[in-house]
């Protein structure tokens, strides 16, 4: 089968590999669909950060060259031995995360925290910019006929966002503030409209991201015609109860952490590529709270549940739709130069 595998910076191959058999425990998935994470285009461009490399990764057993995609959803076809939930033909997605099940982390149900996590598509394991994958069942989610394959592609960006939404201290009618409005900072929107938020503002430059976000019903703030934390501290008389940093660029942090009230949060939901330097008594003096998230845990279940009624919609949120075979320059390049592009989702059907 074909698959992109990532063998180091700026090296993705399209490489013809064996299928992934349906092994005891697990199912084979023909892919429908995967998405670019931002994820993906850090390794592409600053890896390996996730991705194991000349040592195998403790899970997996697997490093570089590795196949990519996290973000996928498609068919099972076959099942293993002992599975017991799926069938031939379900429609499903896969919850990517590798845990040990045995660490301070998994003990508490922490699993995205495990020591040693890894995730599907990053550490092994197959992905889902590939024809098939076989993956554990317990990791596997169905999805309903009401949702499309498209749709179904975006449960696991869409579990990132809603996870920082629950993780912190947003009640019903708080104010937030959303710090860049790529994949997930607009699907942060859509997590804060469905746990109540009663103002969302949005900080982003691009002019086709600004309109997304406008169009999800966030009020948006251009950083090129505002003093972003003077203009938020005055609409909000004292700050946001809740900033989402969704850019990792470090003088952004800065901001976000100004745009907060007095005990206020700073949910930190990307990764950085490099140090942030910050002012502590910002923090200190105004009894704000830093929290930092990643990945997501016990959210799959909810996502599905809210696409049901309409929250996190793929017709609003994908701007391009390609082959396995255009994914480098059509897909990663285009994301690094098209500022206009915010999900792009990968078919290997040709």
């Amino acid at each position: 089968m074909q698959a992109l595998r990532w063998h180091n910076v700026k090296d993705l191959r399209l490489e013809t590999i064996e299928e992934p058999a349906a092994l005891e425990g697990k199912v084979k998935i023909k892919i429908e669909w995967c998405g670019i994470c931002g994820s993906d285009l850090h390794e592409y461009v600053a890896g390996p950060i996730f991705i194991p490399q000349g040592t195998d990764h403790p899970l997996t057993g697997e490093k570089a060259p590795v196949v990519m995609g996290h973000e996928f959803s498609g068919q099972i076809v076959e099942v293993g031995q002992g599975v017991s939930k799926f069938n031939v033909g379900d429609r499903v997605v896969v919850e990517p995360v590798f845990a040990c099940g045995e660490c301070v982390a998994c003990r508490q149900g922490k699993y995205n925290l495990c020591e040693k996590m890894g995730f599907l598509g990053l550490a092994g394991g197959g992905g889902g910019f590939s024809e098939y994958v076989a993956a554990d069942q317990h990791m596997v989610h169905k999805i309903p006929d009401s949702l499309s394959y498209e749709q179904g592609a975006l449960v696991e960006p869409s579990a990132v966002a809603l996870h920082a939404v629950r993780s912190s201290q947003l009640k019903v009618g708080d104010k937030a503030v959303v710090f860049g409005a790529g994949p997930i900072g607009l699907l942060v929107i859509e997590a804060l409209k469905a746990s109540g938020a009663a103002e969302i503002y949005v900080v982003e430059l691009s002019e086709e991201r600004k309109s997304k976000a406008e169009e999800l019903g966030g009020i948006v703030i251009d950083p090129k015609q505002y003093d972003v934390v003077e203009e938020i501290q005055k609409r909000t008389d004292g700050g946001v109860d809740v900033a989402f940093e969704v850019t990792g660029v470090p003088p952004v942090l800065t901001q976000a952490i100004n745009s907060t009230k007095l005990s206020g949060q700073i949910m930190i939901v990307s990764i950085f590529e490099k140090d942030a330097t910050i002012t502590p008594n910002n923090i200190v003096l105004m009894e704000r709270n830093l929290t930092g998230i990643i990945g997501y845990r016990d959210v799959f279940p909810a996502v599905i549940s809210l696409m049901e009624q309409g929250y996190f919609p793929a017709d609003k949120l994908v701007t391009k739709r390609i082959k396995l075979n255009e994914v480098i320059e059509h897909g990663f390049e285009a994301l690094l130069k098209e500022k206009n592009q915010v999900k792009i989702l990968v078919s290997p059907k040709q």
